[in-house]
């Protein structure tokens, strides 16, 4: 009897855009999984800054983007805790909720990979959950052997196993910020329901008026 698959979704989400949908809901059907759970940080360890918007916020603005999604569900597991979040504590809590017979995927961006060595104790979440890579359609598909000396082969293989390839969307979180701050439009990067939240709370505004730094 095969195990049931659960992805879980991990980043800062600031803010969540159409591309992280697109491209979760993509990968998760590859793998099979019956749902994705989202995982809002507060800080990532190798970020040495906050994201622009507050916890509160991200989380509301990510409810509103993936709300009526059979498939989708949000946590506030990482924002609970002090910051930063550690994927492998993330995933042992997730591996413990929903027990043995479910096995974890841990969604990996393809411009991750190049600090993946980086990540607090590596080699235990490579072997206590499966780290898929996403990779655009029409861009170089991740390799993984130049770390087969630091990491082994059965590692290594595991992460080429899982490579997948996504749509190529291309909508980056840094770029909406930009636009949203000089007041250009967004209207095909977000959801709708997220804009006018956006623009109800006065969030992503010029550095002059909002006071970030």
């Amino acid at each position: 009897m095969s195990k049931r698959k659960i992805v879980l979704f991990g980043g800062t989400f600031d803010p969540i855009h159409l591309g992280h949908t697109a491209v979760a809901a993509d990968a998760a059907e590859q793998i099979g999984a019956e749902k994705i759970v989202w995982v809002p940080a507060k800080r990532s360890p190798l970020k040495g800054f906050m994201p622009k918007a507050g916890d509160d916020d991200r989380l509301k603005m990510m409810g509103l983007a993936i709300g009526g999604q059979k498939n989708f569900e949000l946590s506030d597991y990482e924002l609970r805790r002090p910051a930063p979040s550690y994927t492998l504590e993330t995933v042992r809590w997730f591996q413990t909720k929903y027990g043995g017979d479910v096995l974890i995927h841990w969604l990996l961006g393809a411009d991750s990979v190049e600090d993946l060595s980086l990540w607090h104790e590596i080699n235990a979440l490579i072997d206590e959950c499966t780290l898929c890579t996403m990779y655009r359609a029409g861009c170089k598909k991740p390799d993984f052997t130049a770390f087969e000396a630091v990491w082994g082969h059965q590692r290594v293989n595991k992460l080429q196993q899982n490579i997948i390839r996504t749509p190529l969307i291309d909508i980056s979180s840094t770029e909406v910020r930009k636009r949203l701050a000089a007041g250009a439009d967004v209207g095909k990067m977000l959801h709708p329901a997220v804009i006018e939240y956006i623009r109800r709370r006065g969030l992503y505004r010029s550095e002059e008026e909002s006071g970030y730094v």
